[in-house]
């Protein structure tokens, strides 16, 4: 549970930022105490920091100095089991560490619990309740999905894609209503997504504050996207070199002159093995036609064996590259690949010409350049 926690803050672009300030965070949840026991969870740089206090008739206090803003979760375990008994229905709460006071009240429990005295913590329970209705959406379509056969839940595919349509807006209206808050930032992140197209990222971050683009998180934030503009639609695809099954170096500028579907993946990649029908369909259909398939596996360093059996059990009769270095795979990041299956269609003049194709949109986009 504690990892879990950790790996939701690892995720935040708000780990630090240049200021410095003294936070005093005062609760009062119900009458719980002892052994009811509160933590704070946080990252200060590239270290977890965990506190925590007993309650005492529902009240608490956690004081310290952080850099900022700084985004934490807060956990209430009612029973005093400890942090690593807890489940993921944990009751958890998200807040930002800033300067100065901030008070948490609630009656019963962390998630229902509300924050005062913070702008920061105002600006996400504002962005929060932007979500809300779209989440609880999210939480019914869930619901379906796991009730539907396996093989009817490609149907539910186009319900997603409205659901994060929906999302999207509501991040992006926050963003530009609220240029100056490091809300926005952490907004931004999640309005790109795993897989960001810097085309319609960049514009959204340029809209931000001087403030907080030149913050320490908002530099760094500027510097992925930069490096993002490298791979982007239109841009000429990094030339690279990786090693294919037999260990035989293979370059990605050998295939130029051909359409080249740079496919990331890997063996332990469920949505992945479930796309590789539609990669072997049009692999099929055109390769005939001046077009190919350069797949780069993120397997494990153990996980030759696993890459081999899912080739031959799916048919992937392309070329195949990897350095079995799991996420930490070269190329990946070469290509900012932060997500899989991702993918990067590249024309014959080595030209990006698009990206996280699918299924049909794969086939026609296809179709449509080598009729």
């Amino acid at each position: 549970m504690k990892k879990v926690l950790f790996f939701m803050l690892a995720a935040s672009p708000f780990l630090a930022n240049a200021q410095t300030g003294n936070y005093d965070v005062k609760g009062k949840i119900g009458k719980l105490s002892a052994p009811a026991k509160v933590y704070l969870l946080h990252r200060e740089k590239d270290k977890n920091v965990t506190d925590s206090a007993v309650l005492a008739n529902g009240a608490f206090e956690f004081k310290g100095n952080t850099n900022l803003p700084t985004q934490a979760l807060l956990l209430l375990d009612h029973t005093g089991i400890g942090i690593n008994s807890l489940g993921r229905d944990a009751d958890v709460m998200n807040l930002y560490l800033e300067s100065g006071n901030i008070l948490v009240a609630g009656t019963d429990s962390a998630k229902t619990a509300k924050i005062s005295g913070s702008k920061l913590n105002d600006d996400n329970a504002k962005l929060a309740a932007a979500t809300k209705p779209v989440l609880d959406k999210a939480v019914v379509l869930n619901n379906e999905y796991q009730k539907t056969p396996e093989a009817d839940r490609p149907k539910l595919v186009e319900k997603y894609t409205v659901l994060q349509n929906e999302q999207k807006a509501v991040l992006k209206k926050f963003i530009q209503q609220n240029p100056a808050s490091f809300v926005s930032l952490d907004a931004l992140r999640s309005f790109a997504g795993p897989a960001p197209d810097y085309s319609e990222v960049m514009p959204l971050f340029n809209t931000l504050t001087p403030a907080i683009q030149n913050s320490e998180n908002g530099t760094a934030y500027k510097a992925a996207l930069d490096q993002l503009k490298a791979t982007a639609v239109g841009s000429i695809a990094p030339d690279f070199t990786q090693n294919d099954p037999d260990g035989k170096p293979v370059s990605l500028s050998s295939f130029k002159g051909k359409y080249v579907l740079l496919d990331f993946w890997a063996s332990w990649c469920q949505p992945c093995r479930q796309e590789n029908p539609n990669v072997v369909k049009v692999y099929n259909q055109y390769k005939t036609k001046n077009f190919t398939v350069l797949g780069v596996s993120l397997d494990r360093p153990n996980g030759k064996d696993a890459w081999l059996k899912a080739i031959k059990d799916d048919g992937l009769t392309w070329n195949h590259v990897s350095d079995l270095q799991f996420w930490n795979n070269q190329v990946a990041a070469l290509y900012g690949v932060r997500s899989i299956p991702g993918n990067f269609l590249i024309d014959p003049t080595g030209k990006i010409v698009a990206r996280d194709l699918r299924g049909e949109e794969l086939e026609q986009t296809l179709a449509k350049l080598l009729k």
